[in-house]
């Protein structure tokens, strides 16, 4: 054997030596990508109902938002009606109980005035009753 080989030798078992150190990193590192892969795998398929759900819930909150604007329609058009209801009290019977009114106080205002001058025969104010 010649010097050579002994160097050859020696670089092999170097080799092997350092083969060996970077063999267990290596695998510790494909165990480390294995558990990602197994975490992102599990991250998908827990992710997955919960999009689901999500999205159940959203079209409930979408539904009960719909029921919402109906009850809002009939409120303002409930409001409206009664709205109008009220003006046509108003015009209906407001007018007749406002002539009514103004007429029993006419006669009662002629009532008393004509009582008042026959019994003195002085004039009396309308508004409060009491004598000119």
């Amino acid at each position: 054997m010649g010097v050579g080989d002994i160097a050859g030798l020696v670089a092999a078992i170097a080799f092997a030596v350092l083969s060996g150190f970077l063999i267990y990193p290596l695998i510790r590192l494909g165990k480390l990508l294995d558990q990602i892969a197994e975490t992102v795998k599990q991250t998908g398929d827990h992710a997955m109902p919960t999009l689901d759900e999500s999205v159940t819930t959203i079209k409930q909150v979408n539904k009960s938002l719909e029921d919402v604007n109906k009850i809002s329609l009939a409120a303002s058009t409930t409001a409206n009606n009664v709205g109008a209801l009220t003006d046509l009290y108003g015009s209906f019977l407001g007018k007749p109980v406002i002539k009514l009114a103004s007429a029993a106080f006419a006669l009662k205002t002629t009532a008393q005035s004509f009582l008042s001058k026959k019994s003195k025969g002085k004039p009396v104010d309308t508004a409060t009753g009491k004598e000119l």
